[in-house]
């Protein structure tokens, strides 16, 4: 009885000598530097970069298969210190936040009664939701759910989502979970923007929702830079001629054309 059990220690014994020295052979030693750049990513693992988390972007770096700018929440200043690191530059990019492209929410028409799962998503799948227009935004949040900065929330009164400018970070998750497309990337530094993705005539949109673009032209003739034009009946801004005058939101007869003070 005890030949057997010494038999089988012996053999677990050797199996975990053998087992420590071959990982000790075969391991793959870490790029120190990994570790370096770990320290000034946001550990978010949001994967907007691409890379599967915040490891894998670092990694990507360290192999020069990257660019800190790959990573938006990072900001300017630690990209830098990234670049410096490895004798590169970068490439300054202006400061990119998320913004919400839609004024409808309680303002915008309902074509049924939606009853399931309370997600934007899962909304969509139904006749592309609850709401008679097309294009605007069905409230459930989920923009709001996947926000790793907590950058987002619910209006409960409009239906509609804020975003708080100073916590984003541009990472454009938001975007992508969106089944709508109601939420784009603007430029930091520009305050005016248009609160409508609605591409239907005018007399379609003042049916089904009483804040949308109905494409009366006002805004570009007003506009002194010419940074405004009514394309596909929807007032869209070009921010390299957009000077925030403001000109355009005084003129707006729907009130969708807004800016920041």
């Amino acid at each position: 009885m005890l030949a057997p059990i010494l038999t089988l220690s012996i053999l677990g014994l050797l199996f975990g000598i053998g087992l420590a020295l071959f990982f000790k052979i075969f391991q793959t030693k870490e790029d120190p530097r990994i570790a370096q750049i770990l320290e000034f990513l946001p550990g978010a693992n949001c994967g907007a970069c691409g890379f599967a988390g915040c490891f894998g972007l670092a990694q990507a770096i360290a192999e020069g298969k990257a660019s800190p700018t790959r990573c938006a929440p990072l900001g300017l200043e630690k990209q830098k210190k990234i670049a410096e690191m490895f004798g590169i530059k970068i490439e300054e990019k202006t400061r990119l936040v998320a913004t919400l492209i839609c004024n409808g929410g309680i303002k915008a028409e309902d074509k049924f009664v939606y009853q399931g799962i309370e997600t934007c998503f899962s909304a969509n799948l139904l006749h592309g939701g609850q709401k008679t227009c097309p294009y605007g935004c069905l409230g459930f949040g989920d923009c709001v759910k996947v926000c790793p900065f907590g950058a987002i929330y619910m209006d409960k009164e409009k239906k509609l989502p804020v975003i708080i400018e100073e916590k984003c970070t541009g990472c454009g998750l938001c975007i992508k979970t969106c089944p709508k497309k109601i939420l784009t990337l603007r430029p930091a530094d520009k305050k005016v923007y248009v609160m409508c993705n609605s591409i239907d005539k005018g007399a379609l949109v003042n049916k089904y929702c009483k804040s949308g673009c109905i494409g009366c032209y006002k805004c570009e003739k007003v506009c002194p830079s010419e940074a405004i034009h009514v394309k596909n009946n929807l007032a869209v801004i070009d921010y390299e001629k957009c000077t925030n005058c403001g000109e355009c939101v005084k003129v707006c007869p729907t009130k969708v054309i807004m800016q920041i003070i």
